[in-house]
């Protein structure tokens, strides 16, 4: 799998890697104030990260620009923002450990699966809808954090149907990555 310097410089690689590097100012301004309180900078990234998300994939589409490395960083910026973001508040009391170690683990695996499989096909797999569905999950978990709804009743369904979404997209990825590893072992891709 070869990587041209033309794949890297898009707009949707931009918006992905301005994502990835919104990981810091999470870092920073989650916890600055009580997780009751609402805190409007906080907010801002989130809304910042959903639209670069959805304008990343909206343009790669759209310029035709959809390129190995886009199937790279795009990923790799959902996992590091919500990897940091769960992090925080993971030092914030706000979810419990097991919780913490399935969203880290669970990305570690699929991140070195998708390494290990993109060296074996040649290709990088792109991201599925389960993936996405479990990003946006947690996203909304997270944002019923900050906003200090963990007593909502909605808080519950949402809190275990995230972890049930990140238990089957993996299972999802995995059984993907095994179809293509024995499509290529078959000479079928």
């Amino acid at each position: 799998m070869k990587i041209l310097k033309k794949d890297i410089f898009t707009i949707s690689n931009f918006l992905s890697l301005l994502r990835l590097l919104l990981a810091i100012p999470f870092w920073i301004l989650i916890g600055k104030h009580s997780l009751n309180q609402i805190n409007y900078e906080v907010i801002f990234l989130c809304i910042l990260a959903g639209l670069t998300d959805i304008l990343d994939g909206y343009f790669a589409r759209d310029r035709h620009e959809i390129t190995e490395f886009g199937k790279i960083i795009d990923p790799l910026a959902d996992k590091i923002v919500v990897g940091t973001i769960v992090i925080k508040l993971f030092y914030l009391n706000a979810i419990p450990f097991y919780y913490l170690a399935i969203v880290i683990i669970r990305d570690l695996l699929i991140f070195a699966g998708g390494i290990f499989t993109s060296k074996k096909i040649g290709k990088v797999l792109p991201s599925n809808i389960l993936g996405k569905a479990t990003v946006i999950n947690i996203g909304i978990l997270i944002l019923f954090i900050l906003f200090g709804l963990k007593d909502n009743f909605l808080y519950p369904i949402i809190f275990y149907s995230s972890l049930i979404l990140m238990f089957l997209s993996f299972f999802g990825y995995s059984i993907r990555a095994k179809e293509f590893l024995s499509r290529k072992s078959h000479e079928t891709l």
